[in-house]
């Protein structure tokens, strides 16, 4: 029972890891066919995990896998409804800890408190059918090829990793907000952050959003 969890456990974290990755590309992919800029869209200030689409990877995997042969119109309402309440609480939930949110749909047709809108919610529905019924089967082969000595010493390396790149992008963002309150570095760490992971990155990094 033990080991089965943790292979459930081992799978998640790739599938979320997938999801992430899969997002950034897709949203850097929008930012540049629909704005002509590239804009980072990533959760931490290094790599390119897109968070919001790694948790939607495993919700939507969870809810739709036993679906997966059904026709595509239940599939698209379920992505529907979950992609939209777990958008709208991760907006919630960014705003709430740091302050604001990485995107506005205030100007959207039938958006609810600019957190989600008709568009997006249809997007996510689209993406739900895309990942099932094309992209996931894919990628759970690519899981399965990884349960191995050396996949699990990946996960280890890159569970630390993405430990570091947490802390650090935290505090990056309080460095950043001192900075705006014209707070001057203290230490060497400071003026790191100063230079490197400053204001202009996460304005970057968070769509346009930071500071709105």
């Amino acid at each position: 029972m033990k080991k089965r969890s943790k292979k459930n456990i081992y799978n998640f974290f790739w599938l979320f890891i997938f999801g992430s990755v899969f997002g950034w590309i897709c949203e850097v992919l929008f930012s540049l066919v629909v704005h002509g800029e590239f804009i980072n869209h990533s959760a931490l200030v290094i790599g390119p995990f897109d968070f919001c689409y790694g948790i939607c990877a495993c919700a939507l995997t969870c809810l739709l896998y036993k679906f997966k042969d059904k026709g595509v119109i239940p599939l698209f309402f379920i992505s529907f409804t979950l992609g939209s309440i777990l958008e709208y609480i991760m907006s919630w939930g960014m705003e709430f800890a740091l302050g604001f949110c990485a995107w506005d749909y205030s100007h959207m047709f039938l958006n609810l408190n600019g957190r989600i809108c008709l568009a997006m919610s249809c997007l996510w529905g689209f993406l739900g059918i895309i990942w099932i019924k094309n992209i996931y089967p894919y990628i759970a082969k690519l899981i399965a090829k990884m349960s191995s000595n050396f996949g699990h010493k990946l996960t280890i390396i890159l569970i630390i990793f993405l430990a570091f790149d947490l802390a650090l992008t935290a505090s990056a963002v309080i460095r950043a907000k001192k900075w705006e309150q014209g707070i001057p570095p203290s230490n060497f760490y400071e003026k790191f952050l100063d230079k490197t992971f400053n204001k202009d990155y996460l304005y970057n990094m968070f769509n346009n959003s930071w500071g709105n």
